[in-house]
């Protein structure tokens, strides 16, 4: 006989895998497929949110969660939105800031060196506030919101074109997110 029949011929016995003894054990051997099978179900569950986000951040579905139109800043005009329709989010140390999102119209893109928003009237372009950033199309500011604002506060947006010209227009917090005001209503210093 060859060395390749004594190979063949020759079978090891096929150990089985030790069955659990105790109830547990034997109830995770049971149904632990089924219970992986929920693990990955489970995140199908986020997945509307998370579309829903991945739309908004894209710009899909517009500039922000609420549109506040079209304001004109001097020659130039911007369309300004809330990113979320919400109360400010805290920011640790820094507190509580909004985020809006805003768009230059086409025309303007060439002649604008930067925009700045803040609550209150700026003293000098120094302290304009807070600088949009990102694309010209769609650019996003977090505008810092004191606990001690004031219902009728004033959002002041500054714009710097490349000539040197600065212009200012204001619009009131009122109406650029009424959920800041009730949120201030309830969170706000109180006097």
């Amino acid at each position: 006989m060859s060395d390749v029949a004594v190979k063949t011929s020759i079978k090891k016995p096929v150990k089985k895998a030790p069955q659990p003894t105790s109830a547990v054990g034997r109830l995770w051997h049971k149904w632990r497929f089924h219970l992986n099978i929920l693990l990955l179900l489970i995140p199908l569950g986020f997945m509307p949110q998370y579309f829903k986000d991945v739309s908004l951040f894209r710009g899909d579905t517009g500039l922000g969660e609420r549109e506040i139109g079209d304001i004109q800043v001097g020659p130039w005009s911007l369309r300004l939105a809330e990113m979320h329709d919400e109360g400010p989010e805290p920011e640790g140390l820094a507190g509580y800031a909004k985020e809006f999102n805003a768009a230059f119209c086409d025309v303007c893109i060439d002649q604008i060196k930067a925009s700045y928003m803040r609550i209150g009237k700026p003293r000098s372009l120094r302290v304009a506030g807070a600088i949009f950033e990102g694309s010209p199309y769609r650019m996003g500011v977090e505008v810092p919101i004191p606990l001690s604002t004031p219902a009728d506060a004033q959002l002041w947006i500054t714009i710097e074109g490349w000539d040197g010209s600065v212009h200012q227009t204001t619009i009131p917090l009122a109406k650029a997110s009424p959920k800041t005001i009730e949120w201030l209503a309830k969170n706000g210093d109180q006097p």
